[in-house]
């Protein structure tokens, strides 16, 4: 009884003492030193140093200050401002200012991979914008968030630098089963704006015809060249190297980082400040990560020490379902999880007990780990705890309420509902590309 007891009551009190609003980390570490004394004694410490090396001495996590980098610096440099600038004028139909937003976050999550820098930038953009225009309030934020959490999907992303490790998959093969499913769902978003405007002009009035006629069309080809192309050779630079085989991600995100100098150098705005507060940004973020990354070891090494594994696993897999009802009821989990917890810690503590459960149930190791990451974006859009709900308001005008953003959010987090279901029913969405991978 006891060797089931202790593992139930400490995952029960890791969920209460989450809610309750206590950091991660520190939850996690404190829970580990309580249980893995009351399981095996002063031996734990041992232990617990031994998974804090191999977390330190794990070169793919190099990557996570290297990719944060990048995005800061893209972030700082105004390419975001200028792709949304070329996207304005070439994409002024019915809805097109709210099509070019979720355009523009595709562009910008692939070249940063930072959900934050991209709402937060979209929306000092992209909001205005519209509000400017009579867009309605509920599409125009829902627009900037639905596009925003692509950056947690599109590599370079740091949930895959952060998953790979975690699940003993590789990084460059996750980045790259990531592509397809991510311009599924931005290709969704597009759609259904463009459909819902068709039939509710109001809602995305087009730009007046006038007004696009007024720019040259030399000045439309240069701000596209100047805004368009140079984030598409960041992201050739750093991807293209990781599939043609020339470079693991590690090195691929060096040179990344050295590419966003030179981006941010060319449009004017490297300097010491840009550089310094980069650099500050990139601390604290990886910083936070690996606080997370050391908590999450330790509580797994004693969670499933102590049989927590076997106990999640018998559970899920004696319910009276099918492999795909299975399936259903760990994404459902993923889902309620999301809407509490932060991304870092599902991942960390999910990823270790979900995984050997679907390798029993048959299910490709790559495919099953794009699913969790495709649910995972929804955990930026789904209260109480959205993530990118309060980066939004924060920025938004104060005629912008909480309840518009909600109701923005809604159609969109069916829409990623559905961008998962088919990735389930068509595999060959999330597989087709990694095994095109040289290497």
């Amino acid at each position: 009884m006891e060797e089931v007891l202790l593992p139930a009551v400490m995952f029960t009190a890791m969920l209460i003492a989450i809610l309750l609003g206590y950091p991660v980390a520190f939850v996690l570490m404190g829970l580990a030193m309580v249980f893995g004394y009351l399981g095996w004694g002063p031996g734990v410490i041992p232990a617990f140093f031994l998974r804090v090396l191999g977390v330190m001495k794990n070169y793919i996590f190099v990557a996570i200050p290297l990719f944060v980098f990048m995005g800061v610096m893209m972030e700082r440099s105004g390419a975001a401002e200028r792709l949304y600038g070329a996207a304005h004028l070439l994409m002024g139909g019915l809805g097109g200012l709210a099509v070019a937003t979720v355009f523009v976050c595709t562009i910008f999550a692939a070249a940063t991979g930072i959900v934050g820098a991209s709402v937060v930038s979209m929306g000092l953009l992209a909001l205005p914008a519209m509000l400017k225009r009579g867009y309605d309030k509920p599409l125009a934020t829902g627009s900037i968030l639905a596009g925003g959490t692509l950056g947690i999907l599109i590599p370079p992303s740091v949930m895959i630098v952060v998953y790979g490790p975690i699940a003993g998959l590789s990084v460059g093969r996750l980045f790259f089963a990531a592509f397809i499913p991510g311009f599924v769902l931005s290709g969704l978003y597009m759609s259904y704006i463009l459909i819902r405007c068709y039939h509710q002009p109001h809602l995305g009035p087009a730009l007046p015809a006038e007004e696009r006629r007024a720019v040259p069309t030399r000045k439309k080809l240069a701000m596209t060249a100047t805004g368009l192309l140079p984030p598409i050779v960041l992201i050739l630079a750093v991807l293209g190297t990781i599939f043609a085989g020339i470079a693991p991600p590690t090195e691929a995100a060096a040179l990344g980082a050295f590419a966003s100098m030179l981006l941010a150098a060319a449009y004017r705005a490297l300097n010491w400040q840009a550089v310094k507060e980069a650099v500050e940004r990139t601390i604290r973020v990886t910083s936070m990560i690996v606080f997370v990354v050391v908590g999450a070891s330790m509580f797994t090494t004693v969670f499933l020490g102590l049989g927590g594994g076997e106990m999640i696993e018998n559970i899920i897999l004696g319910l009276p379902f099918p492999r795909y009802g299975i399936l259903f009821v760990m994404m459902f989990i993923v889902f309620i999880l999301g809407m509490f917890i932060d991304w870092i810690g599902i991942v960390l503590i999910i990823v270790p007990l979900f995984t050997p459960i679907a390798d029993k149930l048959g299910f490709d190791a790559i495919w099953f780990a794009l699913l969790i990451m495709v649910n995972l974006q929804m955990s930026y859009l789904t209260p109480p705890f959205a993530y990118s709900i309060f980066y939004l308001k924060g920025i938004a005008p104060p005629e912008v309420t909480i309840g518009h953003i909600y109701r923005g959010v809604i159609p969109f987090v069916a829409l990623q509902w559905t961008g998962l279901a088919l990735c389930i029913i068509f595999p060959p969405l999330i597989l087709w590309l990694p095994g095109k991978m040289i290497g």
